[in-house]
């Protein structure tokens, strides 16, 4: 709705329109990993990390959708600068990830965060690491509601019971394991489109315009870089 706006209001104004894909932290600036706030896919990870979650709900060969911030930023400024003078009718569209130019599976991603967090593991409230296992990766939301069914609920359902006949004794227990639980869910509720999506986002125009910004003695690539194939 409101690319159709700008491009019918847009008159002979020059426009360019950059669609991201999932955005996460930064590659290099302000420097390597910076983020603020957790979002989007940040949020499972995170959740991994601290060990409230033991899976990742995805198709395990199926292509994430992401994309470093300051490569996003960076394509926003090349591409104002290749069109600054554009009077055309034609609006160019860039669409900006990684899906093409250096595709990452959600097991190869699951892969990545174990390693990560074995390394350098959370540390929670108590001043200890967090240990985690390996997470599995669900493949649909039947085998999710599975899993879930199997190892939260039913003991959720056992301590509400106990809690209930010990007069409260296990209720710190229970809302921990609530709270848990809620999360999970409330993630998964709002990831599921993103999660199970099969398909792959087309960046030939670009990499038309970091082609043509390689060429170019204006643009620094150095500095104004947004080529996903440099992510190791």
């Amino acid at each position: 709705m409101g690319e159709m706006i700008l491009l019918h209001y847009k008159e002979d104004i020059p426009l360019v329109i950059v669609r991201p894909t999932i955005i996460t932290s930064t590659y290099k600036e302000p420097f390597l990993g910076w983020i603020e706030g957790t979002r989007t896919i940040d949020s499972l990870i995170v959740g991994y990390g601290k060990g409230r979650l033991t899976f990742f709900p995805g198709y395990p060969k199926s292509i994430v959708n992401v994309i470093l911030t300051d490569m996003v930023v960076n394509a926003i400024i090349v591409s104002m600068m290749d069109h600054a003078n554009q009077r055309s009718s034609e609006v160019p569209i860039y669409q900006v990830g990684s899906s093409v130019r250096n595709p990452m599976t959600y097991t190869l991603l699951c892969e990545f965060a174990h390693g990560y967090f074995t390394k350098h593991p959370w540390i929670n409230k108590e001043g200890e690491p967090v240990i985690i296992g390996k997470a599995k990766v669900l493949g649909s939301m039947a085998r999710f509601r599975r899993y879930i069914s199997i190892y939260y609920l039913l003991l959720l359902k056992g301590l509400e019971l106990a809690n209930t006949a010990f007069c409260q004794y296990f209720r710190g227990m229970y809302s921990k394991l609530h709270r848990k639980i809620s999360f999970v869910l409330r993630l998964i509720d709002i990831y599921r489109p993103y999660l199970f999506f099969k398909g792959i986002y087309n960046d030939m125009n670009t990499e038309k315009l970091r082609i043509v910004a390689r060429e170019s003695e204006v643009v620094e690539m150095d500095m104004f870089y947004f080529d996903p194939k440099v992510i190791n």
